[in-house]
């Protein structure tokens, strides 16, 4: 490791000391793990998880409004109760549809199992991603702008994918465990996890070096993944949070 990466290092790995701490997030630094934390339910996480895009603090707020009990009740109830919710992209019935999927999925299977399905062959968590959309398509097929912004698809091609930034987070959420990581999956290794790539971490990313590739999609999110395991192999992803900070305070 050069000179200028180790230098990096050592910033990163004292940055991450510093934000393991619950009060990183809060209502006065609002994220949607904020949400998903007080439930600690897999299918919870991954509806915070999904509408986190756009500003945080409306995030959470839109997060706040929903009842997460309805994943229990008919899907009826589900409908009427989330006739007026809506969030950017989604209309009610794109944010019922998920609500739905997600209640059918859990009668039939862990969301971990199913990534699990496709990941273990190769310990690729993509493959355990293109699994579980998979499936959540198949449980309750719906096609609409709305919903497939919201729940995503499998790309023809991984070279041509987007960063699937809402997904790597939600798999940092439930195979990590720390202060802020909820850790609530076991068969996923964290070493495999990709980098949740948006716009704060790319941008901060190539400032520092850690990032060369100049076009924002998987192969940015790889590479950057694949420049943090020379600082620690076993948990590369540990460095996300620490980076979202840095480039959303305008730290670096």
């Amino acid at each position: 490791m050069n000179k200028a990466l180790q230098d990096i290092k050592t910033l990163l790995d004292k940055e991450v000391k510093a934000r393991n701490n619950i009060s990183e997030i809060s209502y006065e630094k609002p994220d949607p793990l904020l949400i998903a934390s007080k439930y600690k339910d897999e299918s919870i996480a991954l509806i915070c998880a999904l509408f986190a895009y756009g500003n945080a603090g409306v995030i959470v707020k839109f997060l706040q409004s929903l009842d997460f009990s309805l994943l229990g009740s008919s899907e009826e109830q589900i409908q009427r109760t989330l006739s007026s919710h809506y969030y950017r992209f989604q209309n009610s019935e794109d944010v019922a549809a998920l609500f739905i999927a997600l209640k059918r999925l859990r009668s039939e299977e862990s969301i971990e199992n199913i990534f699990y399905n496709g990941y273990q062959k190769e310990e690729n968590v993509l493959d355990g991603l293109w699994s579980f959309i998979e499936t959540l398509q198949s449980v309750y097929p719906r096609q609409t702008r709305g919903y497939s912004f919201l729940t995503g698809s499998v790309p023809k091609k991984v070279a041509s994918a987007g960063t699937y930034k809402r997904y790597m987070m939600y798999l940092r959420w439930m195979v990590r465990k720390d202060a802020l990581d909820m850790g609530l999956w076991s068969k996923i290794d964290k070493k495999d996890l990709l980098m949740p790539l948006d716009t704060h971490t790319f941008q901060v990313s190539c400032r520092l070096g850690l990032l060369n590739r100049k076009t924002y999609d998987m192969k940015a999110s790889i590479e950057l993944t694949d420049t943090l395991r020379t600082f620690d192999e076993k948990d590369p992803i540990k460095y996300d949070f620490a980076l979202y900070r840095l480039g959303q305070e305008k730290l670096a």
